[in-house]
């Protein structure tokens, strides 16, 4: 994801939380902090120590009340250190231009990059930077150049996300021979190939929330369980006695099969490679996780042929809800929440009628926020009891 992670959290909780996240060493020095225009503060979080965050913790004894959600600012307010950063950066590029008589401009400086992401030794560059024609002559020395004044030893550049099917992203390594890294969340180690697999950093909090579900003796069907975001936390700390892993990427299914083995859980976990509204599974299901934005709605009928008819069961249904044209804040935002769940809800019931010939009741037992992608649009979670009437 382009853009920097930020904790937003209402003005009333923000210096307490500042405090407490600047002695744990997960405040972003580097960056200050943004007043949004909802009363709320945007506190920029280091990207290496956000999968680290017991961000559930936080909220809970510090901002029960308020507003609290990690998003992803694309215009944080740079300090001095960065500023400097930015300069080391600007010389390399400058000494390289000059002998090619080429002049420093604006344009150029403002295509360098502004954020990226980084695992281990690893930083892979967003798509909205090094774009202009004239970078395309940098050779291997001055990509180099540029991975030592960021602090790696190895660097990437995302172009977009393939239209493959499999939403694998486009990205070419500039400089290192080999293309996995390892990132740890919470406990759990991800082994991927950036070249090959998506990673969401923003999806934290809600990993973080799963892994503190008690799944103990439950079955559960994860519908698009990609390198194991949710498949891993729901086995490791959850404490699911099986997951069915649905996975239709070749490349995503190579790094879950390693990172169910590397955390220790394969043998309880079962993986389904292909299109999993072909799934001949049914009947089994206590949990369905449909962690698949921006809707999950192809999968609704898939989740309703496998809850456990006779006990129902959970549905985890993420969509991405954009408020309407003119609406602002948290309380619109709310709102087109709320109204999306209801519809949601009902779309369920009849699927459920559908599927087994009896009604069924639904019951909404959360709608959880997990970042944002713009200001009217919102990535959320829908838990969704089902049980039979």
């Amino acid at each position: 994801m382009d853009g920097v992670p930020c904790l937003r959290v209402s003005q009333c909780h923000a210096q307490q939380l500042r405090r407490c996240l600047q002695s744990r060493g997960a405040l972003d020095l580097g960056l200050s902090l943004l007043k949004d225009s909802d009363e709320t503060v945007l506190l920029p979080i280091a990207s290496s120590r956000l999968p680290h965050l017991d961000l559930l913790s936080l909220r809970t004894t510090l901002a029960p009340d308020g507003t609290f959600e990690i998003v992803w600012s694309q215009s944080p307010l740079q300090s001095k250190k960065v500023r400097t950063g930015a300069n080391k950066l600007e010389r390399i590029l400058q000494e390289w231009l000059e002998p090619q008589g080429e002049r420093w401009t604006e344009e150029l400086r403002g295509d360098l990059p502004r954020s990226f992401q980084r695992h281990g030794d690893l930083l892979l560059l967003g798509e909205r930077c090094f774009s202009l024609p004239l970078w395309k002559k940098m050779d291997q020395q001055i990509w180099s150049a540029v991975a030592r004044a960021l602090g790696a030893k190895r660097l990437a550049k995302m172009s977009r996300i393939s239209r493959d099917g499999f939403r694998s992203p486009v990205v070419t390594m500039l400089v290192g021979e080999h293309s996995w890294v390892k990132h740890v969340d919470n406990g759990i180690s991800y082994e991927f190939d950036v070249t090959r697999c998506m990673f969401s950093a923003g999806n934290i909090t809600e990993k973080l929330r799963v892994a503190a579900f008690d799944c103990t003796g439950e079955t559960v069907v994860d519908l698009y369980a990609g390198i194991g975001y949710f498949t891993l936390p729901y086995l490791v700390h959850a404490g699911a006695s099986r997951v069915h892993a649905c996975e239709w990427n070749p490349d995503a299914v190579k790094a879950l099969q390693k990172n169910l083995e590397a955390n220790g859980v394969s043998d309880r976990c079962t993986i389904h490679q292909g299109d999993n509204r072909q799934l001949q599974l049914c009947d089994i299901a206590d949990r369905v996780n449909l962690g698949l934005v921006p809707s999950s709605e192809d999968g609704w009928p898939v989740a309703c042929r496998l809850l456990n008819r006779t006990a129902g069961g959970i549905l985890h249904l993420h969509h991405n809800v954009t408020s309407s044209h003119g609406a602002s804040g948290r309380k619109a935002a709310r709102e087109a929440w709320r109204a999306w769940a209801d519809g949601a809800a009902r779309r369920i019931a009849s699927l459920l009628k559908e599927v087994t010939g009896a009604p069924w009741t639904t019951n909404t037992q959360r709608i959880e926020g997990v970042k944002s992608y713009a200001p009217r649009v919102h990535h959320v979670v829908l838990d969704l009891e089902c049980r039979p009437s």
